[in-house]
This record gives C-alpha cells, structure tokens and sequence, in this order.
C-alpha cells in the first residue's frame, strides 16, 4: 500500500508537470448576461496546479479592467465590483513556481446594467467613533453595489469640508492623506458620496474619528528561523523574527506558492515568534512578516522561504534554483509482444536506479512479486507492473522513492503481405499495403530501418521497383515484400529526342494497330512535380520538349489523356537530350 501511495503521490507530481487541461469555468457561465456586479467568479481547480492568475479585459487576452492578480483559491471578488453594461473577457492562467504557467483560453460575460444611483457607505479604517488614530492614517470604506467612484470631504465640524471638499477619488476604496492634512489631537468628519452615472447617493451620514499626535511607520523584520533558503526543517517548527521597535504587533502571511495564504492568511501577533504544528513534509513554504503600530504598516518587507524535510521529493534546490527529485525517471513502454513460437518473453530495465521489481497482476487486482532485479522472464500474457526505485537516508531512516509502470504482455506475431494496391496519380503512384497477422504493425518503403508510419498508404512513390516493409511494433519480426509499377500505356511513346535530326523529335501518341481505335480530346503534359507544362491533341505534330521556346531538361515527365468517353488515361515518359 505504502508503494501505491507514494506512485499516487508521484503521479501528481507529474501531472503538475504537465499540466495542459485548464480550468472549467462555474460561474458567470461563458456567454451569461445580467451578471451582478458584485459577482464572484468561480472556476474549477486543476491537481497539481499551486494557484492561478486572472486578469479582466474588454476584449480577449485584455487587463484593461483588471491587471493580472493571483487569486486566492479558485475564485475572485473584485473588490471595486465590475463595470455596468459591459461585456468583460476571463483570462486564467495556471501558476506554477517550477515550470511555465498556461494561460488558458478567455471566456466572457456581460454585466447587469445600472438601474439606480448607488447608496451610502461606511468607512473601514479608521472606524466610525475611532479613538486615538494616528494623523498620518489611511482613510478606507467598503465598495457599494454600482459605485464607479466616490467623493470625499473631511471637516472639522459635522458635514465640514475645510480639510478636503468633494474631492474625486474615481473608482478607489482608500484614500492617502498628505502630510499635515489631518490635523494632530482632533476629531475629524468623514463624508463619503458613491457616484455613478445615474448620479450621486443621498442623505450619506458624516462619520468621525479622533487623532493623537502623528508617529512613524515601523521598519521591516528579518527571519532568525527558518533562514532564508533554509532545508530539512522539522515538520513543528518554531518560527522566530527580530523584534522591531514601535512595532505593536506582526502581520504573518505563509503559503506553499509565492501568493499563497493557505497556511496562514494575514494573522496578527503580538510577540516575534510562534510555534507551528504539523507543516506538510516535502514541501517549500512562503513567509512574509510586516511589523505594524498605529501609524500603519511597514512597507517594502522581503519574503522568504525555507522547506520542511525533503523526503523523495520535488524540493528546491536553493544552490541552482532547480527542484529535485530522488524518484528515479523511467521510460517504460505500454505493453511488450509474446512473439508466438519463440519461447519465454525476456525483457530487461535501462533505467538508472538503486533496486527493481516486477509484479505480475492477477483478475483481482492482487500483485505477485515474480523478480527483483533489473530483468524478468514472462511465461504469460497479461497485466504486470515494473517498478524502479531509489533510497534516502533521513534522521536515521532509510526511505525508498519509487518510479512504477503498468504495462501488459500481448500474443503477437509477423506480418503476412496480402496484396499491395497502386493507385496512378499526376506524376507520382500510391500504394495501400494490406497486411494481416495478429499483431500491431507499422509500416516502411525501400529501407527496413524506416522512419515507420502506422499509416498502411504511401503517397508521391516513383514509378519503379520498390521494397515494402511492415513491422511488428512488439518486436515479432519485419515482413518484406518486392514491388514493381510501370505507368506507361500502350500507344505512349517511353520517350523521346528532341535533338533536331528528326528522328522522335516529338512526342506525341501513336495509335495501336492491334486494338480500337482510340479517341483522345487532349493531352496535357506535367513535370514530375505535378506542374502543368503543355496541352497537345491527337492530330497535333506533338510535343518538342519546349515551354514558351525554353528547352526543358533530360528528365522524366507524366501526361493525362482524356478519350471521347471522358476516361482518363495517366502515364510517364522521358526526355532524352
């Protein structure tokens, strides 16, 4: 069981390796209409996928509503809601840190009109009746359902706008005041107006907070453990930072991809360090600490990571940037033939790895271990699986790290030749080869080495003899066959001399003596590309060899007649110099 859950394990791995298949997309669905313009956009996860972008446009591929954003999980909230009216383009991108993101193809929706003028809102920070705020504050308010801006105003009595007066924000949910705005140990009165383009809210209260005097933002911290790039540490560790002075407490962010929160999302403390219970072995985690007081946040703060003890892997290898992974790579085909007559199946591994085993497969699911080494004789035909595996030593224990392949072990036999069909064209011959024999078989012309195509037809051959080969692709043998095609047709001269000592000077149709009569409406003549050169008829002199009074080379050239009963008659000739 422990093997199949490390195989498990290790198929997810690749599959984050490969990931192609992009998410399903469950709402707004593609094409919906009235969408609100608070709507959350959801979309499916994909395994192996650590978080994902998205980025909103007026038309395919576009940002110009939204600029790309990691999204938290598999969904968004814009947080200024969407544009009124407007069909908006959904692009999500895969995010991986160890390999190329996928953009996904854009799908689009289109959103709710407006039908009336927004309503109030209330501020955020600092909160109505606040107390003991430092002057050089952010000012913040929640968005509104169909805001497209807001105006501010700030006072030192209740409506009063001596500090700021209507001022236009746009489409913002905060507001930085200049140094020396708000005034030191006052209260100040906050008016906030949504708009849009139906007009402005109404009756929107004043809200008031009191100040102290203005303080410093705190600096960043710096990690004491886990360092920055730290390995193998302890699944329960003790994380601990520098201590900041003025900072009143610690703004904690982890995750296992550069924006996540999955481990920890924005959580405050008190003091510089925290014990951490059960992180996930094997795995990279993102830190990012941002020291804070009343005058706000620190800025600018660097994150960090470290990863937890490595077992088999992938980790990162903070030395070359690469991830690594003690699982050995295996390249191991889907199934092998039982060649019939030719004894016990042999097959051997080439992989590069520390140990190997071969289990064989019964009706039930149930394995049998039948080799441990690099090579296994089968007797029967049926469903085994091969497993490579490699070993690390961690804390005192030896841990092996498995690669596993199901393949099976087919009857199969060479080919049998039945018949091989030309069919004339222009200037070329196809050829359709039916071959039978149980087996699965690939096919090649004139060289047993190939390249080999499961294509049984072959296009553009030259007239002539040929050697056809088809191939067992389970390594039962190769089937040869001779073949050989002439196009010419009787009457059609196999060449001539257009050397000017009037002796088949032209070419040109000679009618049998032993046969009906034939009727030809045209002949047109093509090089062996299939160009069309020249078009003569029954009666005519014929052909001398020339284009628009150039000399074309010695070579071969292909003609088509038509007789009076619209039948084509197709064939080849040389030009002799």
């Amino acid at each position: 069981m422990l093997n199949r859950y490390i195989l498990w394990v290790a198929l997810l791995i690749g599959l984050a390796a490969d990931a192609q298949v992009c998410s399903d997309i469950l709402y707004p669905a593609d094409g919906a209409t009235d969408v609100p313009l608070d709507a959350t956009i959801d979309w499916e996860t994909v395994d192996g996928v650590p978080s994902y972008n998205i980025t909103l446009g007026t038309s395919p591929g576009d940002n110009d509503i939204l600029v790309s954003q990691f999204a938290s999980g598999s969904s968004y909230t814009p947080p200024r809601g969407l544009p009124a009216n407007t069909t908006i383009y959904v692009t999500i991108t895969l995010f991986f840190f160890n390999q190329p993101n996928v953009t996904c193809p854009s799908y689009s929706f289109t959103t709710a009109p407006l039908t009336s003028i927004p309503n109030c809102t209330e501020t955020t920070n600092p909160p109505d009746m606040a107390t003991d705020i430092n002057p050089n504050t952010n000012i913040s308010w929640n968005y509104t359902y169909g805001a497209e801006g807001y105006r501010l105003s700030l006072g030192s009595t209740p409506g009063g706008t001596e500090l700021l007066n209507d001022f236009d924000v746009g489409n913002s949910l905060t507001y930085n005041p200049p140094e020396d705005l708000i005034p030191s140990e006052s209260t100040v009165y906050v008016t906030i107006v949504p708009y849009n383009s139906l007009g402005s809210a109404t009756g929107c209260t004043t809200q008031q907070f009191t100040t102290r005097a203005a303080s410093e933002i705190p600096d960043c911290t710096t990690m004491i453990y886990p360092q920055n790039g730290e390995t193998n540490v302890p699944l329960s560790p003790f994380l601990e930072w520098s201590a900041v002075p003025d900072a009143t407490g610690y703004i904690v962010t982890i995750g296992t991809t550069p924006t996540g929160t999955d481990i920890l999302d924005g959580s405050i403390f008190n003091t510089n360090s925290t014990p951490v219970v059960n992180f996930e072995p094997n795995k990279t985690f993102f830190i990012t600490i941002i020291p804070f007081n009343d005058a706000g946040q620190a800025e600018g703060c660097i994150q960090t990571s470290f990863s937890t003890i490595l077992g088999c892997g992938p980790y990162l290898d903070f030395d070359t940037g690469e991830y690594v992974i003690i699982n050995p790579e295996i390249d191991f085909p889907d199934s092998f033939s039982s060649c019939q007559n030719e004894g016990p199946l042999v097959i051997s591994s080439t992989d590069e790895a520390e140990g190997y085993r071969w289990y064989q497969i019964d009706e039930f699911d149930d394995e049998t271990l039948i080799s441990s080494t690099n090579e296994v004789t089968i007797t029967e035909n049926g469903q085994y699986r091969y497993e490579a595996y490699n070993t690390i030593t961690q804390n005192g224990n030896t841990i092996e790290c498995p690669s596993s392949k199901i393949f099976e072990v087919v009857a199969s036999e060479i080919a049998t030749i039945e018949n091989i069909i030309a069919q004339p064209t222009v200037s070329s011959l196809q050829l359709t080869v039916i071959a039978s024999g149980n087996g699965s078989y690939e096919y090649a012309i004139d060289t047993i080495d190939g390249p080999y195509s499961d294509s049984n037809t072959f296009n553009n051959v030259e007239p002539g003899s040929h050697t056809i080969y088809v191939r067992d692709k389970n390594g039962c043998g190769i089937a040869q066959k001779e073949f050989t095609q002439d196009l010419t047709v009787e009457g059609f001269p196999k060449f001539f001399t257009p050397n000017g000592d009037n002796i088949n000077d032209h070419w040109q149709f000679i009618q049998p003596q032993k046969t009906e009569p034939v009727v030809l409406k045209s002949i047109r003549i093509f090089d062996r590309y299939g160009n069309f050169l020249k078009q003569i008829f029954q009666n005519s002199q014929g052909w001398d060899g020339t284009v628009r009074g150039r000399s074309l080379p010695s070579g071969d050239y292909w003609f088509v007649a038509i007789d009076d009963s619209d039948r084509e008659i197709k064939g080849h000739f040389t030009l002799k110099r």
